[in-house]
This record gives structure tokens, C-alpha cells and sequence, in this order.
């Protein structure tokens, strides 16, 4: 079985055969965060972790999603398989000669395509001892998503998952961040529907339905403190808090089937 389009918006529904290509996509993401998560330490650098990432796609033959992608505002395609946005950075940091410090955060996002299938996945992690704030935004973040994927189901309108992670984040004091959000995923990165972590009146014609077949990136990026952010340099990659508050990022590729959301990017 073939994918097929849906009747909103452009969505491209997949089948199940397409879905399980998307879990072996997804599932070397996951092994990768696995492994790079666990060699974060005080001292390693981003580009180290960058290096064993690459490795690690390459010998499963699969593709690194985000190296090479082109930024019309940037100044160089993107050089790396992992973005690492470290503390007030908070999506496509660029990995490099960085020395990560104790008290730093590093949101660290994965993709592959497999088979021609994406699988896109992002965590936060604390490098030694971390602040409460810091301890309590990536709980925050992390749980964010974790109740986005509980209130998907099919025939359930995106504005409300929306909403419930909005109230989530708000209630603890914090900031979902609006310029960015997630997407739909398949055999690009970056499809149709946009996923946001938000909801208000503006939002209303590009709603959504949730339906079997519909597969998804749901990715919540949490501020400690306003939602504004703005390019770090010139570059035009990577993405800041204006007040210079932590950022944390956690992401799930995920698939609507008929008994409810199938995480493809977990173990």
C-alpha cells in the first residue's frame, strides 16, 4: 500500500508499510541520542559528539537529514548529522570546538532518512550539576511532550493538543517558543502539516485533524524565560532566547494509527 494524500491541506497520510520503514528511520535516531547522550560531559566538545553521530549514520547506511540543508538567510549549509544548541541557544546549534561546562544544557537533534523515510528525535540533557531552574525546565519540556503525545488521537483537532502543552509550560512559569515549531515527516524532513506548541485565534485555519496515517514531528522548545528569540550571528543558524534565558528542545517523530500515536523514534 501506497502513501496517500489527505483531504487537508496537502497532508500526506502513510501507509502502514511506510510507517514501519519510518520505525527503522526512527529507530537509529534513537540509537544515536542513546549513545551521544551518554558521552555528554563536562569538557567533550560538540563537535566530538558530532563526529561519533556521523559515524555512527554512515555505518548504518542511512543519511544525515540535517548536513548540507540550505538556509536562504545563512551564510554556509548546515556542516553537521546533529545540531547542539547549548544553554540559551535553542534549536540548530552548530557543533564544534565548544568545551561544554558544569551547569550547562545541550539540546542535542538527530534526523536520518532510511529507505527514502525520515526519522527526526531531539533530547535536553544537563552536563554536571545543574541549577533547580535548569532541573526544572528540561522536567518541564520533556513532560510537555510526553503530554502532547498522550492527548493525540485520531479525529481530535491539533489547536487542542496545542493548547494543553501552551497551559502545561505556562503554568510553570515558563515560555513555549513561537517562530519555530514542529512538522509533518515522511519522505522529507519537513512536510505538511506545521505542528505548533501554541494555540490562538490566528491559528484557526491551519488546524488540523488528527487521522490514521498522519505522521508527525512534535517538538516543544521551553524558555525559562520570554518566548522572543532571534538569530545568534550572522550565520543565520543559530536560533537564541533574546533575554538570554536556557532553552530546552525534546522532540518524538510520531505516527497516528488506529489504536492511538505510535512513537517512531523511541526504543
Amino acid at each position: 500500500m501506497t502513501a496517500r494524500s489527505a483531504t487537508q491541506k496537502g497532508i500526506i497520510l502513510k501507509s502502514k508499510n511506510e510507517i514501519e520503514i519510518m520505525r527503522r528511520a526512527g529507530a537509529l535516531v534513537c540509537q544515536v541520542l542513546d549513545h551521544v547522550c551518554g558521552l555528554v560531559k563536562v569538557g567533550v566538545t560538540t563537535g566530538e559528539l558530532n563526529e561519533v553521530a556521523e559515524k555512527m549514520i554512515s555505518d548504518a547506511g542511512a543519511e544525515a537529514l540535517f548536513k548540507g540543508v540550505v538556509n536562504p538567510a545563512a551564510s554556509y549549509p548546515f556542516p553537521a548529522a546533529l545540531c547542539t544548541s547549548v544553554n540559551d541557544e535553542v534549536v540548530h546549534g552548530v557543533p564544534g570546538d565548544r568545551a561544554l561546562k558544569a551547569g550547562d544544557v545541550l539540546s542535542i537533534d538527530c534526523g536520518v532518512r532510511i529507505d527514502g523515510f525520515c526519522g527526526d528525535s531531539a533530547r535536553t540533557v544537563a552536563v554536571g550539576d545543574v541549577s533547580d531552574d535548569a532541573k526544572s525546565l528540561l522536567k518541564v519540556t520533556e513532560d510537555s511532550l510526553k503530554l502532547a503525545i498522550s492527548e493525540m488521537k485520531v479525529g481530535r483537532m491539533w489547536s487542542e493538543v496545542a493548547t494543553a502543552i501552551q497551559k502545561k509550560v505556562e503554568s510553570a512559569g515558563m515560555s513555549v517558543v513561537r517562530e519555530f515549531v514542529g512538522h509533518g515527516i515522511g519522505q522529507e524532513m519537513h512536510e505538511e502539516p506545521k505542528v505548533p506548541n501554541y494555540h490562538d485565534r490566528s491559528q484557526r485555519k491551519s488546524d488540523f485533524c488528527l487521522e490514521e496515517g498522519l505522521t508527525l514531528a512534535v517538538e516543544p522548545m521551553v524558555t525559562l524565560g520570554r518566548c522572543d528569540v532571534m538569530y545568534a550571528d550572522a550565520d543565520a543558524w543559530v536560533i537564541v532566547t533574546k533575554d538570554g534565558s536556557y532553552a530546552a528542545h525534546f522532540e518524538h517523530s510520531i505516527a497516528m494509527t488506529a489504536k492511538g500515536p505510535l512513537i517512531l523514534t523511541a526504543a
